[in-house]
């Protein structure tokens, strides 16, 4: 099962004027152009064939303050007695549709059904959203709707709860991280010279280049702008030995010079390539 659910309560009225309210759990936006919702409510609720009857509902919202309210018309039928007065509930007036909404929910949607599924044990109301009642103490300066100041419930497995604390809002996944503070002053403060200084990876690389002399450095003496790592490394250990591998060969072409001079005159001194 999906939870936590809203617990909606949903007012209707019938044919004669007598106003009723339920509560709802399965209730939820279907479409947001045009605005559509759905609740579904069990075939033997007696609100079920009074909307059925007359099309319209009512959705109101279920805060702190009306979640004992919410409970009890959940509970009881409105068969047996007004459920608006035994909840200490207080009827507001509706735009567009007959039925009643509720003066203490901080959001009402006047709803007119569209389409009915039956589905088993619960029937689908479908209905569009004619008008929007919110209560004008729950909206911020720039008439946003404030979900704290409202205190709405939430309703899993037969608990009432809260809502939390704010963790993100829509699209804050990929949303770039604002700089912040310090770290702007600190870029200010350094001016340039922030800018030029070297990553930890930049640091490491200098770190090898100080371990070998020379490394880092081209003919002249200059920096070189691409010797990184363990390759310049090698280079430059390469380049200071040049001097000493030309000297192994020289000294290896005298040895063989003098081993064949050696030869010759053993040769000669043997009576080898004379003519007889």
């Amino acid at each position: 099962m999906l939870y936590p659910v809203p617990p909606v309560m949903v007012t209707c009225r019938d044919e004669n004027g007598n106003d009723n309210v339920m509560t709802a759990a399965w209730a939820g936006t279907i479409c947001s152009d045009p605005v559509m919702v759905s609740v579904s409510i069990r075939k033997e609720r007696y609100s079920h064939d009074i909307i059925e009857r007359t099309g319209e509902f009512v959705i109101n919202l279920t805060t702190e303050q009306t979640a004992w309210a919410a409970d009890y018309v959940g509970v009881r039928s409105g068969r047996d007695e007004d459920k608006f007065q035994a909840a200490h509930l207080h009827k507001s007036l509706s735009q567009n549709v007959k039925c009643s909404g509720i003066e203490e929910s901080p959001v009402s949607l006047e709803c007119r059904v569209e389409q009915v599924l039956r589905l088993g044990t619960h029937d689908m109301f479908i209905g569009r959203v004619l008008s929007t009642d919110v209560d004008p103490r729950y909206l911020d300066e720039n008439g946003k709707f404030d979900l704290d100041r409202a205190g709405l419930v939430a309703y899993s497995h037969g608990e009432y709860w809260t809502l939390g604390r704010l963790l993100g809002t829509f699209g804050y996944s990929v949303r770039k991280r604002p700089q912040s503070k310090t770290a702007h002053r600190a870029k200010i403060a350094g001016g340039a010279d922030a800018s030029d200084r070297p990553a930890a990876s930049g640091k490491r690389t200098a770190d090898k280049r100080a371990a070998v002399p020379g490394a880092g450095k081209m003919a002249d003496g200059a920096a070189c702008p691409t010797t990184t790592g363990r390759r310049t490394a090698n280079k430059a250990a390469f380049r200071s030995h040049k001097p000493e591998h030309k000297q192994d060969r020289k000294d290896s072409g005298r040895r063989t010079v003098d081993k064949a001079a050696r030869k010759k005159r053993s040769r000669k001194e043997k009576g080898y390539g004379k003519h007889i």
